[in-house]
């Protein structure tokens, strides 16, 4: 029997240990970790739309007027969420729960053991089976649920501020990113009804729309490139979406003529201009034995 109270004793202990410490800690502390992760998934984005602004500069896709007004655009919205994050208060301790703490810790054992002497038997004892523990999320899955809340923010920030087009950009590229294609249709689609003399947007709107339709430029993709060279006869991504309609159509003259405007304007060592001459190649080739 004293052994049996000693093993009791023990496991109220034990229970406790695991009880009380993340009762008493204090709140900002878990707050801090959450403000960590949040801001760590507000740079993890605004990082991969720079990276992704800095190729389309180095390939030649977006002009330097346009790169320096986006990049702006993204570091001031950094900034802004910075700031917010770090004006944040921080909560006291709440000496209630201390209390209440306290009590746990005196009350909880002693319920136990009354409890036990008026119904308990020793003979109905028998351990119990261990709970499989839940799976811990790894931190790319906390990222990315992060990302996602970011993005639901900016999507509520923007039914109370539906005309900023800047939002509406960062918007569509960032579920461009996520390949929710059409759901960056539509963000585009708003954005090009406020900047509606704006050639790339027009591009990048017939780019996601393309992938949408899967993979295919026929139909409305293809009247949103024809909008861009509209507006900008060189545009070198609408060019580009006009030669692969082309040559998909095997209208490989057409394509060949799309992508060459394209190689005139690109450095000549880059990515860009390497692909698009190898699909030229085959262009070539194709059209001699058609």
């Amino acid at each position: 029997m004293i052994l049996f109270w000693f093993i009791c004793g023990l496991l109220v202990i034990i229970a406790l240990a695991f009880i009380l410490p993340p009762l008493l800690q204090r709140p900002g502390t878990t707050q801090a970790a959450s403000d960590k992760e949040r801001r760590e998934a507000n740079i993890e984005i605004y990082r991969d739309q720079l990276a992704e602004l800095e190729a389309d500069l180095h390939n030649g896709i977006v002009s330097k007027e346009q790169y320096e007004q986006d990049r702006q655009e993204i570091e001031r919205r950094l900034l802004e969420d910075v700031k917010l994050s770090e004006s944040e208060p921080k909560t006291a301790v709440d000496f209630t729960k201390r209390n209440v703490v306290y009590a746990l810790a005196i009350g909880l054992p002693l319920v136990a053991v009354l409890f036990y002497l008026k119904v308990g038997e020793l003979k109905a004892l028998a351990p119990s089976e261990m709970q499989r523990p839940a799976a811990q999320p790894t931190s790319q899955m906390r990222s990315q649920e992060q990302i996602e809340a970011n993005v639901s923010a900016l999507v509520e920030r923007l039914k109370s501020n539906p005309n900023d087009a800047e939002g509406w950009v960062m918007l569509a590229r960032s579920y461009n990113s996520m390949k929710r294609f059409g759901e960056a249709a539509g963000a585009y689609a708003r954005a090009t009804e406020l900047q509606p003399d704006n050639a790339d947007l027009w591009a990048e709107y017939a780019f996601v729309s393309a992938m949408a339709n899967n993979r295919s430029l026929e139909g409305q993709p293809m009247e949103l490139v024809n909008k861009a060279l509209k507006l900008d006869t060189e545009n070198l991504k609408a060019l580009q979406l006009a030669g692969n309609d082309a040559f998909q159509r095997k209208d490989y003259k057409k394509a060949i003529d799309y992508w060459s405007r394209v190689l005139k304007k690109v450095p000549a060592q880059s990515e860009v201009a390497q692909s698009i001459q190898q699909r030229i190649d085959e262009a070539k080739s194709l059209a001699k034995t058609k």
